[in-house]
């Protein structure tokens, strides 16, 4: 894995638009069915928005229902980094960046076959590269 990729809240703000500072550096998240990515049916690579780390293929990507984007595994086994995420009075399973630690969204234990996994992200926290 590369070096970790460490920054100032100053450096971030200047860096991301205010809805990515505020899901990726805050750990927020974004209404269901208005992020770009939800609906996105295009070949390609989705990367950190933070650091541009790959994290997800449109190949592992699925229709999850939910409105925002859901994949059923990560492009690598070391892209993420899970969490435990004991806010809103629940306990649920967190994913980060594993390189710069963006909040992304969260992993569920209800995705499809193969994995039966379903990493819940948010789009903020995505940058999409066309293949």
């Amino acid at each position: 894995m590369s070096e970790k990729v460490l920054k100032t809240e100053a450096e971030w703000r200047a860096q991301l638009d205010a809805e990515q500072f505020e899901v990726a550096r805050k750990k927020g998240t974004e209404r269901a069915f208005t992020g770009k990515y939800w609906n996105n049916h295009e070949d390609g690579i989705y990367r950190c928005i933070c650091c541009g780390q790959e994290l997800f293929t449109s190949d592992t990507k699925y229709d999850s229902g939910t409105g925002w984007p859901s994949f059923f595994a990560p492009v690598t086994e070391g892209a993420v980094a899970v969490e435990t995420d004991r806010t809103h009075g629940m306990t649920r399973n967190e994913v980060v960046c594993s390189k710069c630690d963006a909040h992304l969204g969260h992993v569920f234990p209800d995705g499809p076959n193969p994995t039966r996994l379903r990493y819940c992200m948010n789009s903020a926290s995505l940058d999409f590269e066309k293949r």
